[in-house]
């Protein structure tokens, strides 16, 4: 009751705002969100969209029965999704049905050796203590910070524009922060407590989300540890698309008007100031343009040279996060002890990040991921079938053939008939692979990247890309390029963390 009223008087307070129009590009997570908040602060919001459905790289796929998740596929961070649905005086569960993961995800180390790891940090602690003596207890220690971090992290300074580093120059961030470990690598930090290797493996996984390694990552993303184990992993029934389906429920129900199919060719400048777009139907005036799309094609396709915040060569210098080679895989047939996620580390995670950090190349012996929603969900397959997404890690740039596709199609089906005895090549009913080129074409992606920008110290805060152009007024941009980073979470935050820069800097004018 109590949001219900705080959202009347946040649409009373701000209706001002409802002579000033505003143009959103991309109809991503980051997309509807901001359109949310700024319709419901009364601007009158058009969203275009160049693909035929909403959700950017999280959207959904449907083919003879299956119905796959194209991109994210684990729901981490819950309070981030609500924090937003909040503004509107709902919640997530509300739009969709979330179920927690029991267990969470399974580990593969090598044949016959995995592990399943149980929700609930209890649990985790007691597997942790089976494996090595003592690491029990520094599992607490290590969540207990983490938690720490997450409070200041997520809940505080990723909601902050970066524009500036005096943003982060508050008592209560820098006494946090001191008592924190925060810039060693979180490698650094997780072997300070852990010896077994299995476990280090564990500790590590998260930060892939991030788009970087666990050498380069700063400590302070042990923050994942805390959303993975004491938040959990969870699914919202029916696929991920019904969060981006929410989503674009709350942003209509708000005002705004989504357009799908309405791809945007270029920013239009007048005097120094974007003024609105022009699409292959025409011309669309607007106060204000937020551009969600890829940063680095807005910047370097939708802009002039003399209009962009960041040349094409500082855009070369950038550390990508990694794309990917991703199968949607239909099955005739059940497949034995799958669990929704399951990580293969049966080979080495520090030489497959060499191949796609260091080398730019095909890694060798890939790591990959295998998500088998039906195990929860058997909405999204027919009966008696599985659902399975493949997801290998590769360098962002990478070259793209069908050769090289089915290669590495093969070298996992190898692996899974090792794993889990079935052979997946003789009860196909589904099969599409998507990658490099695949994501140049749908979401105009620099380099073909799937993850944005890696989460290195040197691209944190203001070091990324910034949510306001430098030099073209009332031009705005958000998402995964952008701050605060990559991740389905982050990239919510972002739209957000635009939308209410607009709205501040409307206030003040």
């Amino acid at each position: 009751m109590f949001n219900f009223f705080v959202h009347l008087l946040n649409k009373h307070d701000l209706a001002v705002f409802t002579d000033r129009s505003c143009i959103v590009i991309g109809a991503g997570i980051s997309g509807l969100a901001a359109s949310a908040i700024l319709a419901q602060k009364g601007l009158k919001v058009t969203v275009l969209e160049k693909n035929e459905s909403v959700g950017g790289r999280a959207s959904t796929w449907k083919k003879d029965g299956f119905t796959f998740d194209m991109g994210p596929s684990f729901y981490w961070m819950p309070d981030v999704f609500d924090r937003f649905f909040a503004r509107f005086a709902t919640k997530a569960s509300d739009h969709y049905e979330l179920k927690r993961l029991d267990p969470s995800y399974r580990v593969v180390f090598g044949k016959n050796d995995s592990w399943p790891l149980p929700a609930g940090r209890e649990a985790v602690a007691e597997l942790f203590e089976k494996e090595e003596p003592g690491a029990g207890q520094a599992l607490h220690h290590f969540l207990d910070e983490a938690r720490v971090k997450y409070a200041m992290g997520m809940q505080d300074i990723v909601y902050t524009p970066s524009l500036s580093w005096t943003e982060y120059l508050r008592p209560e961030l820098l006494s946090g922060l001191m008592k924190t470990t925060v810039l060693s690598s979180l490698r650094k930090h997780v072997r300070k407590h852990f010896t077994s290797e299995r476990i280090r493996q564990v500790m590590e996984f998260p930060v892939l989300f991030l788009g970087a390694t666990p050498q380069t990552t700063p400590a302070l993303y042990s923050l994942m540890n805390h959303a993975d184990i004491d938040l959990g992993t969870w699914y919202p029934m029916g696929g991920m698309g019904q969060v981006m389906d929410a989503m674009r429920t709350v942003a209509e129900q708000e005002g705004a008007v989504v357009k799908t199919g309405m791809a945007v060719k270029r920013i239009i400048v007048e005097n120094g100031k974007a003024t609105g777009v022009e699409t292959a139907d025409g011309t669309l005036m607007a106060d204000i343009v937020l551009a969600t799309a890829d940063y680095h094609h807005v910047e370097q396709d939708l802009l002039q040279p003399p209009e962009r915040s960041y040349s094409a060569s500082s855009w070369e210098k950038r550390t990508m996060a990694p794309s990917t080679l991703l199968f949607y895989i239909g099955l005739d047939r059940r497949l034995p002890n799958a669990e929704h996620h399951m990580l293969f580390f049966d080979a080495s995670l520090d030489e497959h990040g060499e191949d796609i950090y260091r080398y730019k190349r095909w890694p060798r012996k890939p790591l990959f991921y295998l998500s088998c929603t039906t195990v929860t969900d058997r909405s999204t397959a027919p009966s008696g079938c599985e659902n399975l997404v493949v997801l290998i890690p590769i360098a962002s740039g990478s070259v793209d053939t069908t050769d090289l596709r089915e290669e590495y199609f093969n070298i996992v089906a190898d692996r899974l008939v090792e794993h889990l005895g079935v052979d997946i090549r003789e009860h196909l009913l589904v099969k599409r692979s998507y990658c490099v080129n695949d994501l140049k074409e749908d979401y105009n992606a620099f380099r073909g990247n799937a993850y944005g920008l890696a989460s290195t110290i040197a691209q944190t805060g203001p070091l990324r890309p910034k949510v306001k152009s430098a030099k073209v007024d009332a031009l705005y941009l958000a998402g995964q390029l952008s701050v605060p980073g990559p991740g389905l979470p982050p990239a919510l935050i972002s739209g957000q963390i635009a939308a209410d820069l607009i709205l501040k800097e409307l206030h003040s004018k």
